[in-house]
């Protein structure tokens, strides 16, 4: 089961899909309430249980094809999205750097950024080498603040798959690039939806188990599980729960197993064992201004 955002006839409504084969269910005709957005379903304390004992009582029939729908970004506004650098080891060797070991290393993205599935990624022109990064989403179900590693997880509503993009020839000429490098329109896919993490648990086993993988034109290049992260997922909402508060629909973006550079015509995807896969085409931006 996932909750996802779908377009239909120029508008954003929220839907259950419990299984490609299977099908997909409103989240208003499920529940008598309407959502513009997986966030909104989020906010308003509907959890993943919710949802799961909703649908055990709908009948077979009234289920439609994940193929006739458009999958957006699932959470349209997020409060706060926070990315991760060099959380697996092998990464940082990638790029000759070393692991952060006392503490996460972290930056934000603007909601600018986002897009949802099958939306082009647009190569700016301001770069000759841009990369993408295949990611595990957090998404915060409630408000957070102050979290110990053993309380961590209970604020997160479930997990998404996420691109994340960096401009990574801007960031080389000057570690204080980062923000700059990673904000361009684009550079952050997230979709199709949002797996509630007492789903996740019945897919995947535990979080740590999860394996995360950056596909460039359907070839695998890198490949990690959750467990060999310098900072795990429980690690990295307690620390950051412990500088400022999370809303519901907020999202933490834990790091790449592996960046891949992308080029106009390529697809990159990133697919998560137990989770889902997420795939955008690259493009070229807009031209350099007159």
């Amino acid at each position: 089961m996932q909750l996802s955002t779908i377009r239909a006839s120029g508008a954003e409504t929220t839907a259950v899909v419990v299984d490609p084969a299977y099908g997909m269910i409103d989240v208003s005709s499920l529940l008598g309430e309407v959502h513009s957005d997986a966030g909104s379903v989020i906010r308003a304390g509907v959890s993943g249980s919710r949802l799961a004992e909703a649908l055990s009582s709908v009948s077979p029939r009234r289920f439609r094809d994940p193929g006739e729908a458009v999958f957006v970004a699932p959470v349209q506004e997020p409060g706060m999205i926070w990315g991760i650098g060099l959380n697996y080891r092998e990464h940082a060797a990638d790029l000759s750097e070393r692991a952060p070991q006392e503490a996460p290393a972290s930056f934000i993205k603007g909601s600018h950024t986002l897009i949802g599935p099958g939306d082009p990624i647009p190569i700016p022109w301001q770069s000759e080498r841009t990369t993408a990064e295949a990611e595990l989403g957090l998404v915060f179900g409630r408000r957070a603040r102050n979290l110990s590693n053993d309380e961590a997880m209970s604020a997160i509503w479930g997990v998404v798959p996420i691109l994340d993009q960096t401009a990574e020839d801007l960031l080389q000429r000057n570690p204080r690039y980062l923000t700059l490098s990673k904000n361009f329109p684009g550079f952050l896919s997230c979709g199709p939806g949002i797996v509630p993490l007492c789903e996740l648990d019945n897919r995947a086993g535990d979080i740590d188990d999860v394996v995360v993988q950056t596909v460039i034109n359907g070839v695998l290049h890198r490949e990690n599980r959750v467990s060999n992260m310098t900072f795990r997922p429980r690690d990295l909402i307690a620390f950051h729960t412990q500088l400022f508060e999370f809303k519901p629909g907020d999202i933490i973006s834990t790091g790449t197993p592996g960046a891949v550079e992308i080029k106009p015509a390529d697809t990159v995807e990133c697919r998560i064992v137990g989770v889902g896969s997420l795939q955008n085409p690259v493009t070229s931006g807009p031209p350099i201004p007159p």
